[in-house]
């Protein structure tokens, strides 16, 4: 691994500092693409307005008449975190405005994703809806609207997806990268796109009086729902996306959230009042995600909606308890993938695969997306896992690398050989595919051809981006507390800091974990912990860190988070511009 340092624009972060930001995140920030202090601003009035979202104005006259005729709604939603937030905003919002309203999520092995012909049909059946909302899906789905206007049922899709060549015959279609859209932040998760939509229906529920005499309902309220769904979808944090997640960790630090959210906290062993976006990324996330892998994603839907805190307490710590399954599922399907890997390892180390490409038939397709991604972490490629389906299909996970757009090469693989591909989907860091059982090596072959094609052979180094060293002074729990307060997240890298020490003393915790004390050049001890690392280091070395605040009895104490650790020549050696 190459380790380097992100270059400043000093221009950007002169301005910041002259605008009044600390000079710690000034640097960090203009590191990060920030050119000045309105990007900053957290305040909801500087989100992107709704009406720049194509089609959000249609979407809202089509709710708002719904509501006003007393028709009956049904949410399709998807099967991830992102879905079951989105259905909740979704639910809770339109409720609030008056909406009849219910939602369905269907099991996604038996049904597959998206609004398909199928799922209309259970949908039809299950609750005779007026009109079906997606959330997070139905971008894709042509045969799916097709057969709900069949049986008479309008759809308004709401999706973040990319779209394929055609778009569905939806009555309205609200999804920034849509053909035309103008909305100027593509990166905005499913519940983004479905709490924008709610923004929409509110102002012309205002413009037709509907409010008249009466309190308005606080959207507000949701957007702790709308900073859980954003993160743990892994959308890139633009300044809009950073908007509504500090607008929700503000609102969970307070309490003025969903008993859900609540809930999973404490089942996550996790304060709700000091919450990060990387307890909701890490540890709130993975908990309704495992509803949706192993069981019933109604379960974290449910968990969502609830106003009881004991309910919801009693749902959270279901979702822990097949989270803690999914975890040991994932552990047996890594330990066969190790096998598979064997082979595969040898090669890569002379270069010669781009693409990962693995299937198991033991494996469980709830949870090859995790596998994959511990892949690619693993050894820098884009990689797909696959396992078995009901149907006798396979269905395949993707992740991908920076650098390599996973749908775009799919897309390719799909024009370069017609049929292989039944399905697939997503966008640039994740996908989904489905394959006949047969096609499984030719697809790999098509897949290791097609990422050639595409990719720059030099993304496929890995590289550990710093932002350099920290002067003595700033290695703080001050600047530990100014740092957790900030969003950090995919696209805005949480900072690691890289400087050199003198390794004072070093043992192995729990036979896995380093625990070190590293002297500075003056003279100064700092505590740090490397986890599930246990070789000793050199005297001298230069270390790659996060800074982080660890309580030990109610007392906080500075520690260093160590990243990677290597003697300090080799360090020089790779660039990492050490000081």
């Amino acid at each position: 691994m190459k380790i380097i340092k992100r270059p400043i624009d000093r221009r950007a972060e002169a301005a910041l500092c002259a605008a009044g930001v600390a000079p710690l995140l000034a640097r960090l920030f203009a590191a990060r693409g920030v050119a000045g202090p309105a990007e900053l601003d957290p305040d909801l009035a500087q989100l992107i307005a709704p009406d720049s979202l194509k089609s959000s104005a249609e979407a809202a006259v089509l709710l708002a008449d719904a509501i006003a005729a007393g028709k009956k709604m049904t949410i399709v939603a998807d099967y991830d975190c992102d879905g079951a937030t989105a259905c909740a905003v979704g639910i809770r919002g339109l409720r609030m405005f008056g909406a009849r309203i219910d939602y369905v999520v269907p099991n996604r092995f038996e049904y597959g994703y998206g609004l398909t012909p199928e799922i209309v049909a259970l949908t039809a059946g299950r609750s005779g809806p007026d009109l079906i909302i997606t959330v997070d899906n139905g971008i894709a789905s042509v045969d799916g609207v097709e057969e709900a206007a069949r049986r008479g049922i309008a759809v308004l899709v709401t999706d973040h997806h990319l779209p394929g060549p055609v778009l569905p015959a939806a009555a309205a279609i609200v999804n920034p990268n849509q053909p035309g859209c103008p909305f100027p932040s593509k990166n905005l998760a499913g519940v983004g796109v479905m709490f924008y939509v709610l923004l929409a229906l509110r102002a012309e529920l205002r413009r037709r009086g509907h409010f008249r005499g009466g309190a308005e309902p606080r959207l507000d309220s949701l957007l702790g729902l709308v900073a859980l769904g954003t993160v743990a979808d892994v959308v890139r944090l633009d300044a809009n996306n950073r908007r509504l997640v500090a607008q929700g960790l503000e609102r969970i630090r307070a309490g003025r959230v969903q008993p859900g959210i609540i809930a999973l906290f404490h089942a996550a062993g996790r304060e709700a009042r000091s919450a990060q976006a990387f307890d909701l990324g890490f540890a709130l996330g993975p908990r309704i995600n495992a509803a949706g892998r192993l069981a019933d994603m109604a379960l974290g839907i449910e968990c969502l909606l609830s106003d009881d805190p004991a309910a919801a307490a009693q749902i959270a710590q279901r979702l822990d308890a097949i989270n803690q399954e999914r975890r040991s599922i994932e552990a047996q399907m890594q330990d066969s993938a190790d096998v598979l890997l064997l082979q595969i390892e040898a090669g890569l180390a002379g270069s010669e695969r781009a693409s990962l490409c693995l299937f198991d038939p033991s494996w469980h397709q709830g949870v090859i997306g995790i596998l994959a991604a511990r892949l690619k972490e693993r050894l820098h490629r884009p990689t797909i896992a696959f396992a078995p389906a009901a149907d006798g299909t396979l269905r395949g996970s993707g992740r991908s690398i920076p650098g390599l757009h996973l749908r775009d090469v799919l897309d390719l693989v799909s024009k370069r050989e017609p049929g292989l591909i039944e399905r697939f989907g997503g966008h640039a860091m994740a996908a989904g595919l489905s394959l006949c059982v047969d096609d499984f090596a030719p697809f790999a072959a098509a897949f290791e051809d097609a990422v050639r094609a595409t990719l720059d052979p030099a993304l496929l180094e890995r590289t550990l981006e710093t932002d350099g060293p920290l002067a003595d002074h700033e290695v703080s729990s001050e600047a530990a507390r100014l740092l957790a307060g900030q969003v950090w997240g995919q696209g805005f890298a949480a900072p690691l800091f890289c400087n050199t020490f003198t390794v004072h003393s070093q043992r192995v915790l729990k036979d896995k974990h380093l625990k070190l004390q590293l002297q500075t050049d003056s003279g100064r001890l700092l505590e740090a912990i490397w986890f599930n690392h246990s070789a000793a280091l050199p005297a001298r070395v230069a270390v790659v860190y996060r800074l982080a605040e660890d309580s030990y009895r109610g007392v906080a104490r500075l520690q260093l988070l160590v990243e990677d650790a290597r003697a300090a020549d080799l360090a020089q050696a790779s660039e990492a511009g050490v000081h």
